[in-house]
């Protein structure tokens, strides 16, 4: 319970800490309402919250089950509602629920998560003890400004996937080779994550707007649209980087095949090359290996060997010319009959 915090937030908006949740439910008696901020409670510190303030048992069976989507739910005497927060460390979106039971005099959340749960609710509190205005008119205006925080958190990590995604488009860019699909893949990964909760948020926020939690006043339905356009524009924000993560993939694999295509050129060039001078030089090492035989300067004779060997190298240089004229021609009608 050292890292739960109970208050009580007058009509004025004034703030006062409570040490018990049987303090805080008289001290609610008095007017205004409570605010029970549990961060990694126990099923036994939950509990009491079904018999002496009516907290339905189901609701509190989801609270304490980690890893479900965002919705909300009405329930005889309160709503529960299951947000997520984000929080972006080493290239890894992390999820974190946040849980809240809304009622008529009373404001409960939940967070399961540690350091970084608690870190976030302090957050929040410091925020609410600084909006004195807007607190004291009601748990549904205190809601709205933890949820218009934790909203704002996930810019912050969207805004980090987008520099992570840009950094990738940079990186690919620069060394292909390099490049390691797999960074494409994890952020394709992180924006599924993101937009699968965003998805079920808005839905949330959509059903507030219609009025159809009775918790929440319609003063307040203003406020909650305005988050509701945040978490609209996000989740575009987020379409619109998964569409650039494919293309980026499509490219990345577009641009290998062209690479490996190059390469593939090259290797066929040289060879063309190496054939080509092959194709040439055999018949003239037959030739040569001919005339430094024994039996050509037999056939010529010793006494003539001054005017054969010329004549021999001009007939072999005669022969590698034609042969060459005749390959080149070979090589053009290939490449127009190719067009």
């Amino acid at each position: 319970m050292k890292d739960s915090h109970f208050f009580h937030i007058s009509k004025t908006g004034k703030i006062i800490s409570i040490s018990s949740l049987d303090e805080a439910l008289e001290v609610a008696k008095t007017g205004g309402y409570i605010w029970l901020s549990y961060i990694h409670p126990t099923l036994e510190e939950l509990s009491p919250l079904t018999e002496k303030m009516g907290i339905h048992p189901l609701s509190i069976e989801d609270c304490m089950n980690e890893g479900q989507i965002p919705k909300i739910e009405d329930f005889p005497g309160h709503t529960y509602i299951l947000f997520n927060a984000f929080n972006y460390s080493k290239k890894k979106i992390i999820i974190e629920e946040v849980n809240f039971f809304i009622g008529e005099n009373f404001l409960i959340t939940v967070n399961h998560h540690g350091p970084t749960g608690r870190i976030l609710m302090e957050n929040i509190e410091q925020l609410v003890k600084k909006s004195v205005i807007n607190t004291g008119q009601g748990p549904a205006f205190l809601m709205h400004i933890i949820l218009d925080l934790i909203v704002d958190e996930k810019f912050i990590a969207v805004e980090a996937v987008e520099d992570d995604l840009n950094n990738a488009e940079d990186m690919m860019m620069q060394d292909l080779v390099k490049f390691s699909l797999s960074d494409l893949q994890h952020l394709r990964r992180n924006l599924l994550t993101i937009r699968k909760s965003l998805f079920h948020e808005r839905e949330i926020m959509l059903k507030i707007c219609r009025k159809d939690c009775p918790y929440i006043q319609d003063k307040a339905i203003f406020h909650y649209r305005d988050i509701y356009d945040h978490l609209l524009r996000f989740f575009e924000l987020t379409e619109t980087y998964r569409e650039v993560v494919t293309s980026l993939m499509e490219m990345n694999l577009s641009m290998l095949n062209n690479q490996m295509a190059r390469s593939s050129n090259q290797t066929n060039a040289t060879v063309r090359r190496l054939t080509f001078i092959t194709t040439i030089f055999m018949p003239l090492t037959l030739l040569s290996g001919v005339g430094g035989m024994s039996e050509f300067s037999m056939m010529t004779g010793s006494e003539n060997w001054r005017i054969a060997y010329p004549i021999f190298m001009a007939g072999m240089a005669i022969f590698g010319f034609l042969s060459f004229l005749w390959l080149k021609k070979l090589e053009k009608a290939e490449l127009k009959k190719g067009d």
